[in-house]
């Protein structure tokens, strides 16, 4: 018989036992803090309708973006992202919320793209968003980026230390009205500063596209800082006072690694305030670690009335993986998840090692039995040491008659013989 394939398909993640632990308790801790800042989780489906996913048609043009097929009459897609469907179900549920609504979500999404290095068909992705009806206060966005810092700052010490760049979308929409650039400018300059960091033909891009006289003053943000623009129209002074408050209260929230930078512009169309994004302090090559931005009418073709939002993402899984594969993350405190590995000398010992087993599991402390109770003890011993435990629990027809345990420390080598609420309370002494 012909062996199947082992790897996975490209664009697809397999952990190792100890990275995958890291994993769940970067996850965890992180979305703790959401939880105590009082984000609802939600797990929204990971099918939707096509149309709810794109207002497009044409399948040939989307179908390299996103994993698309049809049962029956139905198109159906696998969500991308978690910001169209819950502006779906926000829409949906709306007379069963309280605004402003809060949400997270912590799920895998699927892109038809090509893989690349830091680049999945499938990942888990974390989003937060705060919605109102009508009208969201700006101070909104501030505690989505103070939120979101709070929740690195859980998993400082396996990804190091974040800071946040700061854009601003209005900004740049009065900058452009200035200089009576027209829409097709307008989304050019866009894209151009968008991957400014990322060119060494950003001016002559400039130049080409919106003419020299408009180059010159779009460049003088980055050489004379945006405060040079003070007083040049009623616009551009509302988007710098906006700017200027905003990272006053960001203060006020305890984010001291925070600065105005005008080239984040985030490459969402919808976003249409303030935008951000977060990078690894020691490890800035990795790019963006996640970012969002203020969206104004996402939900319009689910609702009549008007939604506003202000949201971010993590892409987690590009943060964990590319920093577990270039071996940044010490994963030492994830390599002994195991407490006790209990180890049965014969059959007529499984019944008594069970109900040890049990009540080692009650205590809240990790036990694995070795429970093919005829292998010899040096299988037994070689097993606890391969899994890392930290005791072995030997159990033979000694300890079973005076219902006691044999507990061996496997760093020291040392071994005693305790009952059974000695062993708990030596194994909870330092509970892992």
């Amino acid at each position: 018989m012909e062996l199947k394939p082992t790897k996975t398909l490209s664009g697809f993640i397999e952990l190792l036992p100890v990275q995958q632990r890291c994993f769940d308790e970067c996850a965890t801790r992180m979305q703790r803090v959401l939880k105590t800042a009082g984000f609802a989780h939600l797990d929204l489906p990971a099918i939707e309708r096509a149309e709810v996913l794109t207002d497009k048609d044409n399948w040939d043009e989307i179908e390299t973006q996103m994993f698309l097929f049809q049962k029956g009459d139905t198109k159906m897609g696998l969500r991308y992202d978690g910001t169209v469907g819950l502006s779906r179900y926000v829409a949906g549920h709306m007379n069963d919320l309280v605004f402003p609504f809060r949400a997270y979500q912590f799920a895998r999404n699927y892109r038809g793209e090509r893989p690349q290095r830091g680049r999945y068909r499938e990942f888990y992705q974390m989003d937060l968003d705060i919605m109102g009806i009508d009208a969201l206060s700006e101070n909104y966005d501030a505690e989505i980026v103070a939120t979101l810092a709070a929740a690195y700052a859980s998993v400082a010490e396996f990804i190091g230390p974040v800071s946040v760049r700061v854009g601003n979308r209005r900004f740049w929409n009065a900058m452009f009205e200035y200089l009576n650039l027209d829409s097709e400018q307008c989304r050019a300059a866009f894209v151009l500063i968008d991957k400014k960091d990322k060119m060494n033909d950003f001016y002559d891009g400039l130049v080409e596209t919106v003419g020299k006289s408009a180059a010159d003053k779009i460049n003088a943000v980055f050489t004379n800082g945006y405060k040079s623009f003070v007083g040049v129209s009623d616009a551009l002074d509302a988007a710098i006072r906006e700017m200027d408050g905003f990272m006053v209260l960001l203060d006020s929230m305890g984010v001291k690694n925070a600065q105005i930078d005008l080239g984040i512009m985030r490459g969402h169309a919808y976003y249409t305030g303030i935008v951000f994004e977060f990078f690894l302090d020691q490890f800035p090559e990795l790019g963006a670690i996640g970012g969002g931005g203020r969206y104004e009418d996402l939900a319009s073709k689910f609702s009549k009335t008007k939604i506003i939002g202000v949201g971010a993402a993590v892409g987690f899984s590009r943060l964990m993986v590319a920093l577990m594969d270039e071996n940044k993350i010490d994963l030492t405190p994830f390599m002994r998840p195991v407490r006790a590995a209990v180890l049965v000398m014969g059959s007529d010992q499984v019944a008594y090692a069970m109900r040890a087993v049990a009540a080692l599991r009650g205590a809240g402390i990790t036990t694995v039995p070795y429970l093919d109770a005829n292998k010899k003890f040096k299988n037994q011993i070689e097993f606890a040491d391969k899994i890392n435990a930290d005791y072995s629990i030997i159990i033979g027809d000694s300890e079973r008659e005076s219902e006691t345990l044999a507990v061996k420390d496997m760093n020291s080598g040392q071994q005693q013989n305790l009952n059974l609420a000695q062993v708990i309370e030596l194994l909870q002494a330092v509970k892992k």
